[in-house]
């Protein structure tokens, strides 16, 4: 069901406001707070513009010098939203039982920090920065009603096509490539984030393609248009995790239905499923030259990925190349501190950090670590024990979106496995906010079905 305009309106005041100047966009991310208040379905809503405003190509929008207050206010007010809606409405203290692990792996990570973290405040912060996202958004999610869910849902999808659709004229544009020349970035602030995103909305859409008995033509332009994007903006993670995260979503739906194929994936019965396939295998092996020389370009980054002064030629070389220092790093903390670990959040070179602070308490508002590789990066900051809770989250996550069908599956898999190379789980203030929004969908899907046993 697509968006109305009274729904529509005030998203596109606000995006307004935020493209319009300095003053303006500061103004909008509290409008945004407020309009995240009206409702559970307006707080997602929030929560995605908020997501969208902070990674906005630079060249589009102005700099927001009050960005991480008015982030912080829109996360505020979306988890005000959540209780107002619900438990407060209600009146009971209920809560969904995955959000309420996700508050118990939050305290463990807090009573962590302030053990074993050399920067106690930032890792205490930030852990209670993901934790309310994180939980807000499973309790938002799950909080909606059947149809109004599969409603918001197939909004977000447009929102994301929206983004493809806006990029897309940015291809032959100089402001299309502003980070690095070469990658492309659309209309967000990033070629990594702008293919991540691009990964997300094809691994979505292609898994719609299989799960439904008559797939929709669109479908088919919105998987190619999200495909070519994520090679034209050269990010290497997000096409193995999109591979990956649809091949498993597929395997793993096939084992956990116990059910023919025909019965599972009903696209796969589709006359023009198989017609657009092979439609593209035979233009794919007419025009094999340029496909490798596509793919080769895509894995060396038009060529300025290089090991060694020797051109890189493969996905293992390339991933050494561009993440083989950071795992060196964390492999030798993980040698010094097993079993506590050195702190949330922390960087591997702590002081290399650059933390900025509130200048009128003094908090940490802004600490950001490049780190890849979420798995090495939990055992390196938490240690062994915790990540085992960890690991036991991401469990639960990935068996309630299971239940959920091949398309929740598909997205939580793919943005988890966007960890591999962009350590984003746990960055709620930038890229990392569009999967924990997604994963209270992909959530909220599996309970769903339970709710309805």
């Amino acid at each position: 069901m697509p968006i109305g305009f009274r729904e529509a309106a005030p998203l596109a005041v606000m995006l307004a406001m935020r493209l319009a100047s300095g003053p303006t966009a500061d103004f909008s991310y509290l409008v945004l707070a407020g309009y995240a208040l009206f409702g559970r379905a307006h707080a997602i809503r929030a929560l995605g513009l908020s997501w969208l405003f902070t990674m906005i190509n630079p060249g589009l929008a102005p700099e927001v010098d009050a960005a991480t207050v008015g982030r912080h206010a829109v996360l505020f007010a979306a988890a005000a939203s959540a209780m107002l809606h619900g438990n407060l409405r209600s009146g009971s203290l209920h809560m969904r039982p995955f959000a309420f692990a996700t508050l118990l792996l939050g305290l463990f990570i807090a009573l962590h920090s302030m053990l074993f973290s050399s920067m106690a405040d930032v890792s205490v912060l930030k852990a209670t920065a993901w934790v309310l996202a994180t939980a807000t958004s499973v309790s938002l999610w799950s909080g909606l009603s059947g149809r109004q869910g599969e409603k918001v849902a197939r909004q977000f999808f447009q929102g994301l096509v929206v983004i493809l659709l806006a990029s897309l004229p940015l291809a032959a544009a100089p402001l299309g490539y502003l980070r690095n020349g070469t990658g492309f970035q659309g209309i967000l602030n990033h070629p990594q984030a702008f293919g991540a995103t691009m990964a997300l909305l094809c691994a979505w859409a292609m898994a719609r393609l299989l799960a439904e008995e008559r797939p929709r033509w669109s479908l088919f332009a919105v998987a190619g248009a999200s495909l070519a994007c994520i090679f034209l903006s050269e990010a290497r993670t997000a096409g193995l995790a999109l591979g990956l995260g649809v091949a498993l979503a597929v395997s793993l739906g096939l084992i956990l239905a116990r059910e023919p194929v025909r019965h599972a994936l009903p696209g796969l019965r589709s006359a023009r499923f198989w017609m657009v396939t092979g439609m593209v295998i035979a233009a794919g092996a007419s025009m094999a030259p340029a496909v490798v020389a596509t793919v080769q370009n895509y894995v060396t980054k038009s060529g300025r990925a290089q090991a060694g002064g020797v051109e890189v030629t493969g996905l293992l070389q390339a991933y050494d190349r561009s993440r083989g220092r950071v795992v060196d790093a964390m492999l030798d903390n993980i040698g010094k501190h097993p079993l506590t670990g050195m702190g949330f959040g922390i960087a591997s070179e702590p002081a290399l950090m650059e933390v900025k602070r509130d200048p009128v308490l003094g908090l940490p508002v802004g600490a950001s670590v490049e780190k890849g590789v979420v798995p090495l990066m939990v055992l390196e900051e938490l240690g062994i024990f915790g990540a085992v809770l960890v690991a036991l989250w991401l469990l639960s996550l990935l068996r309630a979106s299971a239940r959920g069908g091949v398309a929740a599956l598909a997205v939580c898999l793919t943005a988890l496995l966007l960890n591999m190379g962009e350590a984003i789980l746990f960055s709620p203030g930038g890229m990392g906010l569009l999967p924990l929004i997604l994963f209270g969908w992909a959530y909220s899907c599996g309970s769903a079905l339970l709710r309805k046993a």
